[in-house]
């Protein structure tokens, strides 16, 4: 981030940012926070009886869902504006914001700060609503403090406060391009803490419903957020408002394909087929699907109508704003609508789940044997869909270099196919499936996900494939995906991660800190902490190897010795971190493995040291690989060098060559002086 001292010469105007923004943002959210009351008001003694908690008055039972509706408003708001500043609309050359962008930012920093205000009310709100004592009583800092830690909601509103603190400071610091990709992905986040409890995450299949909440979240905050600041920019009469339109058009058809799978999945995880026009949950479940299909309608109209219009005349935006505004207030009702939604208890369920059930979100059969491990999938919406879609964007990119008559090896597609199907086998095979239940499995899954898939995934080559398949936006045209990703191969923080000694220390130091150092047995009953390892695991391995392999384009260029030098110094730390784990004296996550039930896996010590071994056995192996791959890479480079030179020789009729003969002739002969004299 830079100060507007730094970067005074292409500062944007300093007038105020919130005129065209601050009405639509009261309207929309009065309308959100009314439709939920509404909602609420119309099931809130059903969920009473269903919780089996007293009323905790009015003021709770009503202000909750306004003020979470409003808060949620805010939050898509924001995001949507940090969308805008960081994809939608082009910086200046220099990389300073534009004005436009600069306007988002703004939006976005005060959207932030009401939705922190918005989660820290929702605290004594949830404390009083859980407990039914009015919210007089849990304001008191005694029953307050106290009950934080206990209430597993309230902690996420407390952490979601504290995430969209930290938003409203880095988006009011915001003043170049480059951070701005950072701090929406921050804005994302603030999602996280809230995703990751309610309904969703518990019960039976609450993995699948976590999952699809958290794609059904992303893509919803996106669009809704996304449509929210293309009609303040239209309104505004911003710049390039075509180009922002053409590329928004693209993330709404994206996000509403994402909300419409994710819904159904979410939807049946909960409700029965059979209780959705029985239950006041599954007419909820049927109004929110009628929401999704009017604003699916909405986009239509707008790529039908408002972007050839804008296309032929890049100042006519009356369409635009027209679909737009109508697509805000629906989506604020919807907003209000699925507030009410996660206020509505699902019909209780007749079969009481296991204890395995309850953690996991699903049963298991019996032991891991081969063939559970190989056939008895369970597939994973997070990384299951990653890797089908990393899949299907790589061959397209690959089509659409032969379609111009451009080859690409067949190798490196082979490879990062490969990579994606280790990535779907790690993540929803048995390997998976068993990998949150065994501890030995869980190993296999690591090395699977951090050793071989990416080393596959570099051997393929992504970011040359893509920097050869995307258009280039061209000396005068606004930048586009092709030059994001040269600015992030460029940034300072990939040439920071790239450094060797990082790169390493992130690979090797992820496997002690995690499973030594107490991490992993501490967070073993956490969803979230499972996608962060997941993601930790693959990430590091890919930023290593990448580094290490080089086939794509790096901000560092490694010499050989160097990238010999990271294989050979993890090599030792690898097979002593599998050594140390068959030598502990106690079993990690003990606590947790034997909450789940499983009869079969009593031997939790001696499945630690299985896992261990896997450790051992199956780290060194990639690790080997990569350097005798490194030696064939060597080799290649000094015949490459050799015929560089031999060409160059034929070029000048060995003119290097002579020269070093005739520098050699006359130190002979200044000897052979010096010696008669």
């Amino acid at each position: 981030m830079a100060s507007p001292e730094l970067a005074r010469p292409d500062a944007p105007p300093t007038r105020r940012t919130g005129e065209g923004a601050v009405p639509i943002f009261v309207t929309l959210g009065l309308i959100a926070g009314l439709v939920a009351a509404i909602i609420v008001g119309l099931s809130a003694s059903e969920a009473l009886v269903r919780l089996g908690i007293p009323d905790p008055g009015p003021l709770t039972t009503y202000g909750l869902p306004a003020v979470k509706a409003i808060g949620e408003v805010a939050a898509v708001i924001a995001i949507g504006s940090l969308l805008l500043a960081a994809f939608l609309v082009p910086p200046q050359k220099s990389g300073v914001l534009d004005v436009a962008g600069y306007r988002a930012v703004r939006t976005a920093s005060n959207a932030a700060i009401v939705w922190a205000a918005c989660a820290l009310v929702l605290v004594p709100l949830t404390v009083s609503d859980t407990s039914g004592q009015p919210l007089g009583e849990s304001l008191k800092p005694e029953n307050l403090w106290k009950a934080i830690p206990q209430i597993e909601l309230a902690g996420a509103w407390r952490n979601t406060a504290i995430l969209a603190i930290v938003l409203a400071i880095c988006s009011r610091m915001l003043l170049r391009w480059s951070w701005t990709p950072i701090v929406l992905v921050l804005g994302i986040a603030t999602l996280i803490p809230l995703a990751l409890t309610g309904h969703s995450s518990a019960g039976g299949s609450h993995d699948l419903a976590t999952n699809s909440l958290l794609w059904h979240l992303i893509a919803a905050s996106l669009w809704a957020g996304g449509l929210f600041a293309l009609l303040v920019h239209a309104r505004r009469g911003g710049a390039h408002t075509d180009l922002a339109a053409r590329r928004f058009s693209t993330v709404a058809t994206a996000a509403f394909v994402i909300m419409a799978i994710s819904g159904v999945v979410n939807g049946a995880v909960r409700l029965p087929v059979d209780e959705l026009f029985s239950s006041t949950y599954g007419w909820l479940l049927v109004a929110k699907t009628v929401a999704l299909v009017i604003l699916g309608g909405f986009g239509y109209l707008q790529r039908r109508r408002s972007l050839p219009a804008l296309a032929a005349d890049p100042t006519s935006r009356g369409a635009l704003i027209r679909f737009a505004g109508g697509e805000a207030i629906v989506f604020a009702a919807t907003i209000g609508l699925a507030v009410g939604l996660g206020r509505t208890p699902p019909p209780p369920e007749d079969i009481r789940p296991t204890p395995a059930e309850v953690q996991l979100g699903y049963n298991l059969d019996g032991p891991p044997t081969l063939a559970r491990l190989a056939f008895d999938w369970r597939f994973d919406l997070i990384f299951g869909t990653a890797a089908i879609i990393a899949a299907v964007w790589y061959m397209l990119g690959v089509r659409r270099l032969r379609a111009r008559g451009d080859a690409w090896p067949v190798g490196r597609s082979v490879a990062w196919l490969l990579g994606c199907l280790t990535l779907l086998i790690g993540t929803s095979s048995g390997l998976g499936r068993y990998a949150p239940a065994v501890f030995s499995v869980h190993m296999g899954a690591h090395m699977a996900l951090s050793m071989l898939a990416p080393v596959l995934l570099v051997l393929g080559g992504p970011m040359t494939l893509a920097l050869r398949a995307l258009k280039p936006a061209g000396p005068d045209g606004p930048p586009g995906p092709r030059e994001w990703l040269l600015a992030a191969l460029h940034s300072r923080f990939s040439r920071f991660v790239t450094h060797p000694l990082v790169a390493s220390v992130l690979f090797v130091g992820g496997f002690y800190a995690l499973y030594l150092g107490g991490i992993f047995g501490a967070t073993l009953d956490s969803h979230g902490a499972h996608l962060l390892m997941n993601v930790h695991f693959i990430l590091s391995g890919y930023l290593f190897y990448w580094v290490v392999i080089g086939i794509d384009p790096a901000p560092r260029q490694l010499s050989p010795v160097t990238k010999l030098a990271m294989v050979f110094g993890s090599l030792p730390f690898h097979a002593f971190f599998g050594i140390a784990l068959m030598s502990t004296v106690e079993v990690i996550g003990g606590w947790y493995y034997s909450a789940l039930g499983l009869g079969w896996n009593n031997d939790l010590f001696g499945d630690q040291k299985i896992g261990g071994g896997i450790a051992w056995a199956t780290g060194e192996i990639p690790l080997v690989l990569v350097m005798l791959a490194l030696l064939v890479q060597w080799s290649r480079s000094d015949q490459k060098t050799a015929k560089r030179i031999d060409r160059a020789a034929d070029r000048d009729n060995d003119a290097e060559l002579a020269a070093h003969n005739a520098m050699f002739a006359e130190l002979a002969r200044r000897d052979r002086e010096g010696w008669q004299q």
